[in-house]
C-alpha cells in the first residue's frame, strides 16, 4: 500500500469529477470566501458538503482551503465558513492566517490543520514550530531544492506536502504584495491580478523576467517518494478539468514507474514548457517563460482525448451483497462495504407461477449500480422456499440499501461547536508613536538616527561593522533574512550568538522560522511586515509566542490598523520603497550568471517605470516599489511605533527624511499613500 497521496485541485464540480475519476487520492477545494483562488468557481456551503460526500463515497479525501489573510470585520463570516467546512465532513483545512487557526480550534478541535504554502515554510525551524503548534501537515514552499526538502523531512514528523506540477509564483508565497500595491487585488486575499505575467524587462533587455515556467517534477517523482513525503500536490484550481485529468493521470503513471504522455501534459497547459530548476537547485534563465500563442493553440488537439479519461463513472468501492427471501416475511437485502453495513426490507416474496427467482437474475438486478461508486464483489442468495420477487421490488431493495450505505459511509462524527467570536476593543496607546528606522546598509547610518527608539539593521551588516556599532548596541535590532533555507539555519544561529556577545539581544523576524530561530537564541523578538498580521487574533497569537511587538501588514488601511484590538504593541511602516516580491530565482541573472551585477539594479515594467531590485548575498532578491510610501504627515492613531523603511537611500537622504517625519512635514517629490486610504478587494 502506498504511503503517499496524489492531491488534485478542484476549483469546480467538473474538476472534482475529473480528479476523482482519474485516480486522485485527495482533492483540495474552496468555499466562496477566504480561499486563495477566489476567482475559481469554488463551492457554496451546500455544494461543499455534497462534494465531500462525493469524494468519501469513492474513498478520496477532501481538504478545504481557508488560506487567505483575514480582516477583523470578517471574523463572523470566518466563523460561519469554518463551521460550514466542519459540517461538510472535510478531512482537513488549509490555512494561512492564525485567526483561522483560532476559529478552527474553537469550532471543531478535531479538524486537522494544514499549513498553507502561503505561510512560506522554507526551513526546518518554521516546520518544527508549526508542528509544535498542532499542525498535522505542512505544505512546503515551492522554491525548495530536493536536498532542502530532504533536510526538513529528516527533522519533522508532521506530514509534508509538496507541489510537483503546476504554476510557479515568481515570489515566495505569502511574500508578494505587487498586485495589492499596484492594483488593490491582493494575492494574500485570493485575488492576485498576475501583474508579474506582463512584460517586465531586466537590465540586459531580457523580457518577461517575472514570469516562470510551470513546474513539473514528474521525472523525479520516484526520488521524491523515497523521501517519505505524504502528499504530492498538483496546482491548478483555475485551470480546466482536462488539465486536471492530464496531470493526475500523468502523476499516477510516474509514481508507478510507467511512461506518461509528456506531449499531452505540455499541450493542455504550459508556459513555453516546464522547469524543475527549484528542485535541482539550477536556478538559471531557463526557468523563465510565458504563455505564447502556440501554448494556447496546442491545447485544442488534446482536449477531446483528455475528456475521455473522466467521462465514465469510476466504481472503486467493493460491496458484498446478500439477498434473503423467506415465506411470509419481507424480502431483505444486506450490503457491506468498508466496515459498514446497510439492510433494507421490501415486498413479501410470492410463490412462483412458473420458476422461482434464479440467483443470476437476482444478481443482475441488485447489480444495477449505475451512477454510484460501488461494484459487486460477492453476491449470496438465500431462497429456501423457492419463492420469487419482481424486478421492481429488487430494484427498490437495492436503492434503499445503497442509500442507507452511503449515509453510513459519509457520516460526520466530529464534535462541532458554535462559539461566538470574541469582541475586541481597539488598542489605545498612550502618546504618539515612537520612531524606528530600518536600514539596508550601515552606510546609511548617521548619528541623527540615534534619536530613533530603535535602529533595525541586517545581521550581516552588524557583523561587518562591529566597530561602527559600538555605543549604539542597546538600540539595535538585528534583522534576520526574509528567506532562510535549511542550509543557512546553522549559520544564522551562529551569527546570533556572535551579536549576542556584542550586547545586541533584539531581533527582527518576518517569517515563522525566523521567530523560532530568535526564540531559541534567547532574543527579544520584534515582528516585521512579513508575518502578514491583519487582525487582532493574529496579534494575540504572536503575543502568545513571546513577541515584544510587531509591525502589522501594510495591506491594512489606516482605519483598520486603528481598530485592531489586543495588547501586543504594534506599529506600521510610514516611509519606504516597500518590498513587493521576494524572489529566489533572480530575474537579472544572465546566461553568465551574476557577472557584472553588484546586487543593486532595476526592473522596468511595460510602461517604462523602473523598480529597484536588491540582491541579498546571492540567496534571494527583493523587488521594491518604484516610489516610496509616505504617511509621516498623517494621523497614526492606534499605533505604538512607526517604521521608516530605508533601502536605496543615501545617508543624507535617510537623515533628511527622518527629520521631515519628526517635524510631521510633507515629503517633496513623488510618493504614495500605499493602502493607507485604499481598502483591498
Amino acid at each position: 500500500m502506498n504511503n503517499y497521496e496524489i492531491l488534485a485541485p478542484a476549483g469546480s464540480a467538473e474538476q472534482l469529477k475529473a480528479a476523482v475519476r482519474c485516480g486522485a487520492d485527495a482533492v483540495y477545494m474552496g468555499a466562496p470566501d477566504f480561499n486563495a483562488r477566489r476567482n475559481a468557481d469554488n463551492f457554496t456551503t451546500e455544494s461543499l458538503t455534497e462534494a465531500v460526500r462525493y469524494c468519501h463515497l469513492r474513498r478520496v479525501k477532501a481538504y478545504a482551503t481557508l488560506n487567505t489573510l483575514i480582516f477583523d470585520k470578517e471574523t463572523e463570516k470566518l466563523y460561519e465558513t469554518v463551521r460550514a467546512i466542519a459540517e461538510s465532513g472535510a478531512d482537513g483545512v488549509i490555512v494561512q492566517d492564525f485567526a483561522a487557526v483560532k476559529a478552527v480550534k474553537a469550532i471543531c478541535p478535531d479538524l486537522p490543520l494544514h499549513a498553507s504554502t502561503q505561510m512560506a515554510v522554507h526551513n526546518v525551524s518554521g516546520a518544527l514550530l508549526l508542528q509544535e503548534l498542532g499542525f498535522s501537515r505542512i505544505v512546503l514552499a515551492r522554491e525548495l531544492s530536493f536536498n532542502e526538502i530532504a533536510a526538513i523531512r529528516k527533522e519533522v514528523t508532521a506530514e509534508l506536502e509538496i507541489f510537483v506540477h503546476g504554476a510557479h509564483c515568481m515570489s515566495a508565497s505569502g511574500n508578494c504584495y505587487l498586485s495589492a500595491m499596484l492594483g488593490e487585488r491582493s494575492g494574500n486575499r485570493g485575488l492576485c491580478a498576475q501583474g508579474c505575467r506582463l512584460n517586465w524587462k531586466s537590465r540586459n533587455g531580457r523580457e518577461y523576467v517575472l514570469s516562470l515556467k510551470d513546474m513539473s517534477y514528474l521525472d523525479s517523482i520516484s526520488q521524491l517518494s523515497g523521501l517519505g513525503i505524504e502528499s504530492f500536490k498538483i496546482e491548478g484550481r483555475m485551470k480546466r478539468p482536462e488539465y486536471v485529468a492530464a496531470a493526475v493521470t500523468s502523476l499516477k503513471k510516474a509514481l508507478n514507474n510507467k511512461e506518461y504522455d509528456r506531449d499531452a501534459l505540455r499541450s493542455v497547459f504550459s508556459r513555453g514548457g516546464f522547469t524543475d530548476g527549484y528542485l535541482t537547485g539550477i536556478r538559471t534563465a531557463d526557468m523563465f517563460g510565458y504563455r505564447g500563442k502556440e501554448d494556447v493553440t496546442a491545447a485544442v488537439k488534446v482536449l477531446k482525448a483528455l475528456e475521455e479519461l473522466y467521462r465514465e463513472e469510476s466504481h472503486p468501492t467493493a460491496v458484498d451483497m446478500h439477498l434473503s427471501l423467506a415465506k411470509e416475511l419481507p424480502s431483505r437485502l444486506t450490503v457491506n462495504a468498508l466496515g459498514k453495513q446497510a439492510i433494507s426490507f421490501g415486498a413479501v416474496p410470492e410463490a412462483p407461477r412458473n420458476a422461482p427467482l434464479a440467483k443470476e437474475i437476482a444478481q443482475r438486478n441488485v447489480g444495477k449500480l449505475g451512477n454510484t461508486p460501488f461494484y459487486i464483489r460477492t453476491f449470496t442468495f438465500e431462497n429456501p422456499d423457492s419463492l420469487t420477487l419482481s424486478a421492481s421490488a429488487i430494484n427498490a431493495l437495492r436503492r434503499d440499501a445503497v442509500s442507507e450505505l452511503e449515509k453510513k459511509l459519509t457520516e460526520n462524527t466530529r464534535s462541532i461547536w458554535a462559539p461566538a467570536p470574541e469582541k475586541h476593543l481597539p488598542h489605545c496607546p498612550s502618546g504618539s508613536p515612537e520612531l524606528r528606522v530600518r536600514l539596508e546598509s550601515f552606510s546609511q547610518y548617521s548619528k541623527k538616527l540615534n534619536e530613533a527608539q530603535f535602529i533595525i539593521l541586517p545581521i550581516d551588516e552588524i557583523l561587518k561593522n562591529k566597530d561602527g556599532v559600538k555605543g549604539i548596541e542597546p538600540s539595535l535590532i538585528a534583522e534576520l533574512p526574509s528567506l532562510i533555507y535549511p542550509g543557512e539555519e546553522k549559520s544564522i544561529a551562529e551569527k546570533l550568538s556572535q551579536i549576542k556577545n556584542l550586547g545586541i539581544t533584539r531581533g527582527f523576524a518576518g517569517n515563522i522560522g525566523a521567530v523560532k530561530l530568535l526564540k531559541d537564541a534567547g532574543f527579544t523578538i520584534h515582528g516585521s511586515h512579513g508575518l502578514n498580521i491583519t487582525n487582532t487574533n493574529s496579534l494575540n497569537f504572536y503575543k502568545s509566542l513571546g513577541l515584544a511587538d510587531t509591525a502589522v501588514s501594510f495591506e491594512l488601511t489606516g482605519k483598520a490598523m486603528e481598530n485592531l484590538g489586543g495588547k501586543l504593541p504594534r506599529g506600521a511602516y510610514i516611509y519606504g520603497h516597500l518590498p513587493l516580491m521576494l524572489m529566489r530565482a533572480c530575474p537579472q541573472k544572465s546566461p553568465r550568471g551574476c557577472d557584472g551585477c553588484n546586487g543593486k539594479s532595476v526592473l522596468t515594467d511595460r510602461k517604462g517605470i523602473r523598480f529597484p531590485l536588491l540582491c541579498h548575498n546571492r540567496t534571494y532578491s527583493t523587488l521594491h516599489n518604484s516610489i516610496p510610501l509616505y504617511i509621516g504627515d498623517k494621523s497614526l492613531s492606534g499605533l505604538d511605533f512607526a517604521v521608516l523603511y530605508f533601502t536605496t537611500e543615501t545617508r543624507e537622504e535617510c537623515k533628511k527624511i527622518f527629520e521631515t517625519v519628526k517635524e510631521r512635514k510633507s515629503l517633496p517629490g513623488a510618493k504614495t499613500n500605499g493602502l493607507f486610504f485604499r481598502e483591498l478587494l
